[in-house]
């Protein structure tokens, strides 16, 4: 490398920075103050409402547990909010949108079955006391960190995301499955799923297209469609092993602390894995490996 190479690079990574470090220090002039200005809640019941994709409302129940403080919690989405975050070549069950009315009826038999859940229905002008999208108000780069975190740095408050904070029946007809989620979404270079074909029963969970896609490495595949989210987490929850890449499948996963292995993607690594029974990869060798040691062969 030449010394004027050298020190434009060297050039260009301290501007990069301090342009990061303005462009934070700029976007907390913007922030809202929830923190010196809580809500006043009377009675018994909290409302939450959240506009973001479903995965984001997974990762969110640990932070409205802790806000809730033991009172009941009404859940209230936002529909047909702008999806900002996907390119067009990342395609997206909503499409255009975050959350739709569909959503409310995947989401509602899930949430209503988890203690303290009285409402998950769409927000029609319903008093708010917190509105979990406010993370993205923010000025968080979230291509990084944690999603269920995101909560915790926006609204002060903290929880053990080592525990399950989901809980289902296992659906057993799995016990013996790997089952498979892999959206075309988050897809990291150079990982193929081929060596699962070694596996005798290995499932998909997700689109139809996903599944399409994914059985041209894994002829074997069998297709488990799923009506709602609590069907699909019970699927989730008894199998024998999970894997999953940064999805709204993978969310469920680690919310249910299950046997559960993780496709971290380079580019946006805002999914971690926290607790007992949870692997990541992003490199072959050690996907390999992981599955191997997990089943045993």
């Amino acid at each position: 490398m030449s010394w004027f190479r050298k020190i434009f690079n060297e050039w260009k990574a301290t501007y990069n920075v301090q342009q990061k470090e303005t462009q934070f220090r700029e976007g907390l002039q913007r922030v809202p103050a929830i923190i010196s200005h809580p809500p006043a809640i009377e009675g018994d019941e909290v409302n939450f409402s959240h506009s973001g994709h479903a995965g984001d409302i997974i990762y969110s129940i640990p932070a409205i547990y802790a806000l809730a403080k033991g009172r009941k919690i009404n859940l209230y989405l936002t529909l047909n909010q702008p999806n900002r975050d996907f390119t067009k070549k990342m395609r997206h069950p909503n499409g255009n949108v975050m959350l739709t009315g569909k959503s409310v009826t995947l989401f509602a038999p899930l949430l209503l079955a988890q203690k303290d859940f009285l409402r998950c229905e769409a927000w029609e002008g319903q008093q708010i006391h917190y509105d979990l999208t406010l993370f993205r108000e923010f000025p968080f780069d979230y291509r990084m960190g944690s999603i269920a975190r995101w909560y915790f740095l926006t609204f002060g408050i903290n929880s053990d995301l080592g525990k399950a904070w989901l809980q289902v029946t296992p659906d057993n007809t799995f016990r013996d499955a790997i089952v498979l989620a892999r959206s075309s979404r988050y897809r990291t270079p150079g990982i193929d799923y081929r060596f699962l074909n070694k596996y005798p029963e290995v499932v998909f969970v997700g689109m139809p297209d996903e599944y399409e896609d994914m059985k041209q490495q894994i002829p074997s595949l069998v297709y488990q469609p799923v009506k709602q989210f609590l069907e699909l987490a019970s699927v989730i929850a008894g199998s024998r092993l999970f894997i999953g890449n940064q999805s709204f499948p993978f969310s469920l996963a680690e919310a249910l602390k299950v046997r559960r292995v993780l496709e971290v993607f380079p580019q946006c690594p805002n999914v971690v894995v926290e607790g007992a029974n949870g692997y990541d990869f992003c490199y072959q060798p050690q996907f390999e490996k992981i599955v191997h040691d997990l089943m045993g062969h």
